[in-house]
């Protein structure tokens, strides 16, 4: 029996007892009272460890559920750090990336440019030697009709 049930027990047998009249008591038989006490002393102790047990694990387990409920914040925390991290690099690598197509563009122009400069003055200068060699045909050919 257990402690509860064994006081159960003593206070049937206090509202079983025979009462004297006007004046509140009973009448109970000591030797039967004194067992039950007994018993209840027996088994106290046992019960007074396992309560005692069942608070330290309650305890326990609200330790460790505090850890944990830690580890879960600050993995979070390092999460988010982790994403604005990464949210910094990729604007600085957008950033980065939009100078070096800028630049690219502008390289691009000024070879464009340069390129298109390059070609026409080539043909301006082919242009003045197919000028000067047309000039010297024009001599030759009449050079040759003064020899007829």
């Amino acid at each position: 029996m257990n402690v509860l049930n064994l006081i159960d027990t003593l206070e049937d047998m206090i509202e079983s007892g025979s009462s004297i009249p006007f004046s509140g008591k009973v009448l109970l038989d000591k030797d039967e009272i004194m067992e039950l006490i007994k018993e209840i002393r027996i088994q106290l102790p046992d019960e007074v460890k396992q309560a005692q047990w069942i608070k330290e694990e309650r305890n326990k387990i609200l330790v460790e559920a505090q850890q944990e409920a830690d580890r879960i914040v600050q993995n979070a925390k390092k999460r988010i750090e982790e994403l604005a991290e990464k949210d910094e690099i990729v604007r600085l690598a957008n950033e980065k990336a939009e100078q070096i197509i800028l630049k690219s563009e502008e390289k691009a122009n000024e070879m464009k440019f340069a390129s298109i400069q390059y070609a026409d003055d080539i043909l301006d200068k082919l242009e003045k030697d197919a000028a000067q060699i047309i000039s010297t045909l024009k001599i030759n050919r009449e050079e040759l009709r003064g020899m007829k």
